[in-house]
């Protein structure tokens, strides 16, 4: 039954992003990428993990472009593998791959990775993520030894006060959203 409504919820949640204007978009994730860039620099953190986003998320190309000039920290981005991801150093080109994914080429980065900025869906009453259903964030974050902070970014907060996670689904420390 838990599951049942941890799946009505995302698609509230997917119905709820898929009809924000174009212009509202634009505007919101420039505010949201300015408050996550402040968060970087304040919590002083030198290997981020980013995202590369789809048309549902934050659109934080802005904030990797920023970033890499600036070279205050390592820029890293998932490499999907199997049912899971490794971390690779964000470098052009990207290709389209499953899902309409973005990445780079496969690369080798033995990084501990200080903050992760990841995308949600939206997030249940313990903080926990409702993302897409794959669960390649959780399997990639169990595997980890240690825990990096964890920024849930989402153009439109989409909460419920329901525990609608498991065990396993991955927690935020902090949440920027509009």
């Amino acid at each position: 039954m838990l599951e049942n409504h941890k799946s009505d919820f995302r698609k509230s949640c997917i119905k709820k992003l898929k009809f924000v204007s174009r212009f509202a978009k634009c505007y919101e994730d420039k505010k949201i990428v300015d408050e996550i860039y402040k968060t970087i620099c304040e919590l002083k953190k030198k290997n981020v993990l980013l995202y590369i986003p789809l048309d549902l998320e934050v659109d934080i190309y802005p904030l990797i472009k920023r970033l890499r000039r600036e070279k205050k920290v390592q820029v890293f981005v998932p490499y999907m593998e199997g049912l899971s991801f490794k971390v690779v150093k964000y470098r052009l080109p990207l290709k389209t791959k499953k899902f309409g994914i973005k990445e780079p080429n496969n690369s080798f980065a033995n990084v501990k990775i200080d903050l992760a900025i990841v995308p949600v869906v939206g997030i249940d009453g313990l903080n926990k993520r409702i993302g897409f259903g794959k669960g390649m964030y959780d399997r990639f974050f169990y595997k980890l030894n240690y825990k990096p902070t964890i920024l849930f970014t989402q153009r439109k907060l989409c909460t419920t006060t329901k525990i609608l996670s498991n065990n396993y689904d991955i927690q935020a420390d902090i949440i920027i959203s509009s």
